[in-house]
């Protein structure tokens, strides 16, 4: 292997080791680790008077990385660059062939699409050139973003705070979400009705039906009034069926996941973050040792707008439905999906390798979340190609007084493609879940009661990180490999705090987008960022020079930076605080909420004349097993959540182990479980009680460095892809508690200060 005429050059270990075992001993492979050439984070990095010239330079504290990778460069024949097949991996390869000194005549681009021996020898023996052209385009994107960050970024620094960062997605994607808040408080809610008819028929079982109208129009009830006369019309009046609809209803399958839609969903039905999605789906991607299978690439690459499934895919699942459900469930013919106008189409939609890879036969194998996010994608892309589910709709109108009432039922007649997967929703159906009686049209029913319900319009609700992605989707900022990391962004800066799931602007997030409205119009409309997206994908195609493109948006953006520095010339703009309803015990003042190295905290106002300050805590379900009082959600100093007592050290109860809803049938004890994503089964913590789990055997794990590796390779994936360190084993519950919980220390009443930074240019 050391002595191997060719070198493969991947970008995490993962790859590499899934990827060396399918080449055998006449190929080296090993991993850059990700970038190793970049602009420099002290400095803009672009001679923008000279032309656009960025001065790249290797990554600090990668110079042993990049002397081994030169040395074995040197040493082969043929060097191949199998970065990710994306903007991001074409320019890595790029800045790889440079910084190794590559001759033309040795470098060989490959890309793979899935990381399965098939693929990996088909790539290694069909290589091509460098794409300059995806390289351009990724060159203009990051200093675009470098430009936007870096000319910004000082002026709120000297207008608003120190260490705040403004860039050409993520102030966009703040926008939309300071926009909702503002539609949320504008909206004047309307007044309406619900009214329905209590209906029986004989001995069957009762059921409603809603008001729908008059005289065969639909008819909305905005106040008691019109309910009132509505109710004295079919006073004393028959109720009559007057039309019954019986028909079959198909519904058709879901297409395959492309990025946005897979992360929406694994938030809906996993609870899993954009950022967490991403970083299983790249391990998914780049290998997994499988019992029996040894390392393998399990999904197809994860970042694609693409709704696209091979003949190879298409021919595996057909196969696969037939033997596994029968003839029956599946479609007949390969469904194939059309993709948007905007979609770039460059890899497939996203889909298991193998799809004779079964969920269960590699469960074993898996962690909690992989086998989760594995099995999600494997239903969603098995039912794509399913029949669609059939259903016996009945919808029946009843009259009585000129006024019409509702009712529908469905019935499942035909599982199709629901016996593996339904799409999650957002938004409940009205159809009834119970059956309704068998009838016909001239049929008498009795009126058991009216109901009525008065109602208001509800405002649009906010976003969530799903809903915000596919808000981006849809009004085309920025693109697959942009979504999770712009959301993350927004949400470490501070400018959109999560309010359950929901995103909720903070003060400062409002102040910057309404100073980016009123100077950077261009910067934040969702129209102007959508154009340049659209121009980027045109430098990719070849069709526009890269630096025209940049030289056409420094020209007006130069010029309204000049114009908000003199219009805000002496002045600095106050960031008003976030007031609670929570008042200081000292001064009885109202705390308002800082921001501070470990996180958010409340305050007193009055600093420095009060100094007093506590963490914001989170009431949790359950009791303290030691004394019966509140559990309270804290953070420790290092940033982890933990679990305590609301009496603090008089009691002394604190656990990493997060309390259920549910009680231990034995003792009657609060349950707890296992800290972390998806279902972990709860356990009780009183030793006295038979069912108690002992910690050693709560399935804690602790991890190893290879576990702790970064599987991305770009800032885009390794913002997507890091987690917060877990403690490796679970407390005991008597431990002392990480942090204080009372008055802060001096440390903890300076950390609302802000530590030194330098420009962000995320996108």
């Amino acid at each position: 292997m050391a002595n191997a005429k060719n070198l493969v050059i991947v970008e995490s270990p993962a790859k590499a080791k899934t990827i060396g075992k399918y080449l055998g001993p006449d190929y080296r492979v090993t991993a850059s680790m990700g970038h190793l050439r970049d602009l420099p984070k002290s400095s803009m990095g672009v001679d923008i008077e000279g032309g656009f010239i960025p001065d790249y330079r290797p990554v600090k504290g990668r110079e042993d990385t990049i002397k081994e990778l030169q040395k074995e460069a040197k040493a082969a024949k043929r060097v191949y660059l199998a970065t990710d097949p994306d903007r991001e991996g074409e320019a890595i390869s790029w800045h790889l062939k440079e910084l190794l000194s590559i001759p033309d005549d040795q470098v060989y681009r490959v890309t793979f699409n899935e990381i399965t021996k098939r693929v990996v020898s088909e790539g290694i023996q069909h290589p091509r050139p460098i794409d300059q052209d995806l390289v351009d385009a990724q060159q203009a994107r990051r200093i675009l973003d470098r430009i936007v960050g870096y000319k910004l970024s000082p002026l709120l620094w000297t207008k608003l705070k120190y260490g705040l960062s403004a860039g050409r997605v993520q102030s966009v994607a703040t926008r939309l979400v300071v926009d909702r808040e503002e539609e949320i408080r504008a909206f004047v809610p309307e007044e309406y009705w619900n009214l329905e008819a209590r209906l029986t028929h004989g001995a069957d079982a009762a059921f409603n039906a809603k008001y729908f109208g008059k005289n065969g129009k639909k008819v909305d009830l905005h106040t008691a009034d019109e309910v009132d006369r509505v109710e004295r019309d079919v006073k004393g009046a028959p109720f009559v069926v007057s039309e019954v609809k019986r028909k079959d209803a198909k519904r058709s399958p879901a297409p395959p996941f492309i990025t946005s839609t897979l992360q929406q969903e694994a938030s809906r039905k996993l609870g899993m973050t954009p950022r967490r999605t991403m970083a299983i789906a790249q391990q998914l991607y780049e290998g997994v040792d499988i019992e029996g299978e040894g390392t393998v690439g399990l999904i197809t690459y994860m970042r694609t707008d693409s709704l696209r499934l091979s003949e190879d895919a298409l021919s595996a699942a057909a196969g696969l439905i037939r033997a596994r459900y029968g003839d029956d469930y599946y479609a007949g013919s390969p469904r194939r999906y059309k993709n948007k106008n905007s979609a770039q189409d460059a890899h497939e939609a996203i889909r298991p390798s193998s799809p004779e890879l079964t969920p269960e036969r590699v469960r074993q194998s898996l962690q909690s979340d992989q086998y989760r996010l594995y099995r999600l994608i494997w239903n969603r892309f098995i039912a794509s190609q399913m029949a669609c589910a059939v259903y016996d709709s009945v919808t029946m109108d009843i009259e009585s007084a000129g006024h019409t009432f509702r009712s529908a039922y469905q019935s499942l007649k035909f599982a199709g493609f629901t016996a593996v997967y339904e799409e999650g929703r957002d938004e409940e159906s009205d159809v009834r879940t119970a059956p309704l009686p068998v009838l016909e049209v001239g049929d008498e029913v009795k009126l058991l009661e009216l109901i009525r319900e008065q109602k208001f319009t509800q405002p649009p609700a906010r976003y969530t990180e799903a809903t915000l992605i596919r808000e981006m989707e849809e009004t085309g900022i920025g693109r697959p490999s942009t979504y999770a990391p712009t959301v993350s962004t927004i949400l470490d800066r501070e400018y959109v705090v999560k309010d359950g799931k929901s995103l909720k602007p903070t003060p400062l997030g409002e102040v910057v987008t309404n100073l980016m409205k009123e100077r950077f119009s261009d910067i934040v409309s969702p129209g102007f960022t959508a154009n340049m997206e659209a121009t980027l994908d045109s430098v990719e195609k070849g069709e526009k020079p890269w630096k025209q493109v940049l030289s056409d948006f420094y020209g007006g953006f130069s010029r309204s930076l000049t114009e908000a520095e003199t219009a805000l010339a002496g002045e600095r703009i106050k960031i008003p605080d976030e007031e609670t309803d929570e008042i200081c015990p000292n001064c009885g003042r109202k705390l308002v909420v800082k921001s501070g190295r470990y996180g958010r905290f409340l305050a007193c106002p009055g600093y420095p004349e009060c100094t007093f300050t506590k963490p914001i805590v989170v009431e949790m379900p359950g009791k303290c097993p030691n004394c019966g009082s509140r559990i309270l959600k804290r953070t420790s100093k290092n940033g982890y959540a933990y679990y305590a007592c609301e009496r603090g050290k008089e009691c002394g109860f604190m656990t990493w182990d997060v309390p259920t809803k549910d009680n231990c049938p034995e003792c009657g004890h609060t349950l707890f479980k296992k800290s972390g994503r998806g279902f972990q089964r709860p356990f009780c913590v009183n030793e006295k009680c038979s069912r108690f789990v002992p910690e050693e055997k709560r399935g804690y794990k602790r991890k190893t460095k290879t576990d702790e590796a970064g599987s991305g390779a770009n800032e885009d994936k390794t913002a997507e892809e890091s987690t917060a360190k877990k403690p490796p084993a679970a407390k005991k519950t008597s431990a002392k508690k990480p942090a204080a919980t009372g008055k802060a220390s001096k440390k903890s009443a300076a950390s609302g200060k802000a530590s030194k930074k330098t420009p962000e240019d995320n996108s």
